[in-house]
């Protein structure tokens, strides 16, 4: 028998409805509720960033779209972009938002800047390829493939474009009517481990580093059988690679060179003094260089790098004397590892900061010249390589893992590329 049958007034039931419906909207604001409590509670000890954090490697809550149709961040200061003291304020611009250019390489390297192209081309190592973001559109293309699986490049005072390459082992240099020359490939007849990356010079030199991470099989070509990288001999180097391709095996220690002029290389930081170098860059007066010493490459047996920052007054022979550690690069008692490096025209070094799981100590982080930490910016990925660029060189471009970012500064970059 129905309601209207037994004569109940359909009101009654109306009235359960609703009732029924609050219930519910009460027991899914509660949920929704003690979610949040658990959600900012179980953030806790991850933004405080006291140690190792475990994914998801958002830094923010909830997560924030990088991306250039993602919603507005923030109207002021972009929260991932910290000032640690005071100064900072006059190095990053307030009005503007990190913003991811493009996703989807397998490992972001090596940035640079052509003033002339207006572009930023970066390496995409796994991939054996280079990309190309154009500074008009916006558009993203390959620029270079093969391209040796080339890791750091940089452009020279001339607007030549310098690229270190792991699986030849080599400094190339990029001619203007297309042309490719071999800079440098070997030092006192051994072949060079994997450059990494190179600056210029305005005398006409280039200074590039010579760590061993080119012998991973996923970023270049092992050893050959009995080579530090392949001591076992299980890997074959010669997979993937084109028909006659010779492998070679590691047999110098890992260095930093000068290419002269007249094209002699020189021996300018030894694997005692910067072991495992990695990311260079002059201070703007060019008196000064600094050097990455990133973590072990493949088949070290030695120290190898633990993380810091050198610094070394560069005399007008271009020889190297006072060297001494610039930073251990310590935050907070997080290990922000050092990779490529970037003056700013004060003096300022901007550095690309891998924090690994600890989440946001990865991105970049920026230190006076007297080895002070000014400031951080925080990137949901690990941060490889950066470059200033743009039009007016005041716009930091940040290599970092699978994407590429770049944020708005107040400042310029020092030195071309």
């Amino acid at each position: 028998m129905t309601r209207q049958e037994r004569g109940e007034p359909a009101a009654r039931d109306h009235a359960q409805r609703e009732q029924d419906a609050a219930l519910s909207r009460r027991t899914l604001v509660r949920g929704l509720a003690l979610g949040a409590v658990a959600t900012v509670t179980g953030a806790g000890p991850a933004l405080a960033q006291t140690g190792p954090a475990a994914p998801p490697t958002t830094i923010t809550t909830p997560p924030r779209d990088f991306g250039p149709r993602g919603a507005p961040t923030t109207y002021f200061w972009d929260p991932d972009i910290i000032a640690v003291d005071p100064a900072f304020n006059d190095l990053a611009q307030p009005n503007t938002a990190i913003t991811r250019l493009y996703t989807g390489v397998l490992w972001a390297e090596g940035p640079a800047w052509s003033a002339q192209g207006r572009y930023l081309l970066w390496s995409d190592i796994p991939n054996n390829r280079q990309m190309r973001w154009s500074e008009d559109d916006g558009r993203v293309s390959v620029f270079r493939t093969p391209s040796n699986n080339s890791n750091g490049n940089s452009f020279d005072f001339q607007g030549r474009q310098l690229s270190c390459e792991h699986l030849t082992r080599r400094v190339t240099r990029y001619e203007h009517d297309g042309t490719a020359t071999v800079l440098a490939d070997s030092y006192q007849g051994k072949k060079l481990n994997s450059p990494n990356d190179v600056v210029a010079h305005p005398d006409g030199s280039y200074w590039f580093t010579d760590p061993p991470y080119g012998g991973q099989l996923y970023e270049g070509e092992p050893d050959v059988a009995g080579g530090p990288s392949n001591a076992g001999g299980k890997l074959n180097p010669r997979i993937g690679q084109p028909a006659g391709f010779t492998p070679g095996k590691r047999k110098l220690p890992t260095n930093c060179y000068r290419i002269d002029p007249s094209g002699r290389i020189d021996l300018v930081v030894t694997e005692e003094q910067v072991p495992d170098p990695n990311g260079l860059c002059f201070s703007p007066d060019y008196k000064k260089l600094y050097v990455a010493s990133t973590g072990k490459g493949p088949g070290d047996t030695g120290a190898g790098g633990k993380g810091d920052i050198f610094v070394f007054d560069v005399g007008a022979d271009n020889k190297l004397s006072n060297g001494k550690r610039f930073s251990d690069c310590v935050i907070d008692g997080v290990k922000c590892g050092p990779d490529g490096l970037r003056c700013d025209v004060n003096g300022n070094v901007w550095a690309s900061s891998n924090a690994g799981r600890a989440v946001g100590y990865s991105g970049v982080t920026v230190w006076s010249p007297e080895g002070k930490l000014l400031g951080r910016i925080r990137l949901p990925e690990v941060c490889g390589n950066i470059t200033f660029g743009g039009p007016k060189r005041n716009r930091l471009f940040m290599a970092a893992s699978q994407s590429l970012y770049a944020v708005f500064t107040a400042t310029q970059g020092a030195g071309p590329g």
